[in-house]
C-alpha cells in the first residue's frame, strides 16, 4: 500500500533503522520513541487489524518482540523494564493502521504510563456477562473456521 508507512519502509522508500527481517515481519526503530530503543515489529505483508492475520503471522511478531525485548536487556540503553504495546484500531490509538507491536524499554521515572479511565471499577457480574459474550463470539468464529 502506498500510502502507509510501514509498507514504504518495508519497500526501502523510506529510511529506517532496522534491527531484523525475514519474510513474515521485521522490526525496526520508532521514529518517535517513548525512550531510547523504543521499537516496531510489523508484518510484511499489511494487514490493517490484528483479526487480518492468521495466528501463525501474530505469533511471529511475539516471537521477535521477545527476541528484541532480550536485546534492549542487553544492549547497555537504560531499560529497567520493557513493555510491548499493540494498538488494535484507532480508539485503542492506532495511529498508523499497519498492524504493529511497540517494545520498548522502561525505567523508573520515564514519565511514560497508562491510566484507567473514571469508570474503571471490578463487578464480578459484570465480567460473567463480559466473559459470556466472548465465549459465544469464539464459538461462532471456531464453527466458521472448520
Amino acid at each position: 500500500m502506498t500510502d502507509c508507512i510501514f509498507c514504504r519502509l518495508l519497500a526501502g522508500q523510506e529510511p529506517a533503522s532496522f534491527l531484523y527481517r525475514d519474510d513474515a515481519c521485521a522490526a525496526f526503530m520508532d521514529i518517535r520513541p517513548i525512550n531510547p530503543g523504543h521499537l516496531v515489529v510489523v508484518p510484511v505483508r499489511h494487514a490493517t487489524h490484528l483479526a487480518d492475520l492468521g495466528a501463525k503471522a501474530a505469533g511471529q511478531l511475539m516471537e521477535v518482540a521477545h527476541h528484541m525485548a532480550a536485546g534492549l536487556r542487553a544492549s547497555g540503553l537504560h531499560c529497567e523494564g520493557v513493555n510491548m504495546l499493540l494498538a488494535d484500531g484507532e480508539a485503542a490509538m492506532q495511529e498508523v493502521l499497519h498492524v504493529h507491536l511497540h517494545v520498548f524499554p522502561r525505567f523508573r521515572g520515564d514519565g511514560f504510563g497508562l491510566r484507567f479511565g473514571p469508570e474503571h471499577v471490578h463487578h464480578r457480574p459484570d465480567l460473567e456477562v463480559s466473559a459470556a459474550r466472548i465465549r459465544t463470539a469464539l464459538s461462532h468464529i471456531s464453527s466458521e473456521r472448520h
